[in-house]
């Protein structure tokens, strides 16, 4: 029931949904007025381009699965496992000096009877198979040797995340201050500042497109894109795809996302495979989907010579990813998967458990929401609370 329950609350909290009449859910400014037949031009153009780049491409040769990746640790704490018993059994008996019996070995020492909350224990990481043995990190790479601390939202609504919630300068700097608090709580793990902009908003209404979503202007993208270069931050699309196919969208966005800093989201609770309008039910992504979407920032990197691109892919049920071992890994596209649901601390950590924990990929991601979190009197969950998950966030999203 505790699952349930973050699934309806962040279901029902979708804050640009206008309930119950399923009408525009967001009227935004900086959407593209004639958003099906610039993307269709677009779509048309980029995708034969995909085409030339995928054959002039090198050949992947040390991409893999995560089913493969988990194999690899399977492997390695099976060989630990042997060395350790070997070793125990080499030294059950200790022969004594100069003589010809033997004593037995001091006891083992006894399991740990340390008691975890949900998502803290080190041991059941490692039973699902954390950390993850994906591919070798390249040169560039933000992940994992960087924590990326991320203001979420659209600037054209204050209901949609921290991002647009304030004028640019006053979110810049209440950015800056929780840059500030995690670097003070994780000295040693450098924070990349980060924008996340929804840049293609889930709608209630099919709208010009026919797909239940709109696109937002260039000029708006570029802009917010302009702020986080000015505090030496990265900036990260994020496509919320509707009734469309994130196949038809993604290749809309390679003008930006040929910038070394830029880096893509994708949103499964907007992902309506059935036709659904957003908000009635919650969407779902199947590897696949998400394979499309590393593979073609893969090709990107090589094509353009770029450092490894981030792709967040949110999560907070089961359904909203399926067959998870297929999801492919690539050195130059690091995936994460970034526990979204809102509620208590106890709930949250639930959720990061069953979702992102239960079902290794490569890195895990963590979002906290201002007002959603803390409105029935639960605190905001602080650095410190999600430095004791295991494993621990790479990437930390505030809403």
């Amino acid at each position: 029931m505790a699952h349930r329950s973050l699934e309806f609350r962040r279901r029902g909290n979708i804050a640009w949904i206008a309930f119950p009449a399923f009408t525009l859910l967001l009227a935004l400014g900086g959407c593209e007025k004639n958003e099906v037949g610039e993307l269709d031009a677009q779509e048309e153009n980029l995708a034969s381009e995909t085409e030339s780049q995928a054959e002039a491409a090198a050949p992947d040769t040390v991409s893999m699965t995560v089913e493969q990746a988990l194999a690899l640790v399977t492997s390695s704490v099976s060989a630990a496992q042997d060395a350790a018993a070997e070793a125990a059994a080499t030294s059950g008996t200790t022969p004594e000096a100069g003589a010809g019996t033997a004593t037995p070995a001091a006891p083992a020492t006894p399991a740990s009877t340390t008691r975890y909350n949900a998502g803290e224990d080190p041991d059941y990481a490692l039973r699902m198979g954390w950390p993850v043995q994906g591919p070798a990190t390249l040169p560039g790479a933000i992940l994992p040797d960087n924590r990326i601390v991320c203001y979420y939202g659209n600037p054209n609504s204050a209901r949609m995340g921290a991002l647009g919630e304030y004028p640019k300068e006053e979110m810049l700097s209440r950015l800056r201050r929780q840059i500030s608090a995690w670097e003070t709580a994780d000295p040693t793990t450098p924070v990349k500042p980060c924008l996340h902009m929804v840049s293609v908003v889930a709608q209630g209404e099919a709208g010009t497109s026919g797909h239940y979503r709109s696109i937002m202007r260039d000029a708006t993208v570029q802009m917010v894109y302009d702020w986080a270069k000015e505090i030496n931050g990265i900036f990260i699309v994020d496509i919320q795809v509707g009734t469309d196919d994130i196949r038809n969208i993604l290749p809309r966005f390679e003008w930006i996302l040929k910038n070394p800093d830029v880096h893509l989201a994708i949103d499964p609770e907007f992902y309506m495979k059935n036709g659904s309008p957003p908000g009635k039910r919650i969407g779902t992504m199947d590897a696949a989907d998400i394979n499309y979407a590393s593979d073609y920032l893969a090709n990107l990197v090589r094509e353009n010579n770029l450092p490894p691109k981030v792709l967040i892919i949110h999560r907070f049920t089961r359904p909203m990813v399926t067959n998870y071992r297929d999801i492919r890994l690539h050195p130059e596209a690091q995936v994460v998967l970034h526990m979204d649901g809102w509620g208590a601390p106890w709930l949250k950590r639930d959720s990061y458990r069953d979702y992102i924990v239960s079902e290794p990929v490569q890195y895990t991601g963590f979002k906290l929401f201002y007002g959603n979190d803390t409105k029935s009197g639960t605190p905001l969950m602080q650095p410190a609370d999600l430095l004791r998950l295991r494993p621990t966030p790479i990437y930390v999203q505030y809403q």
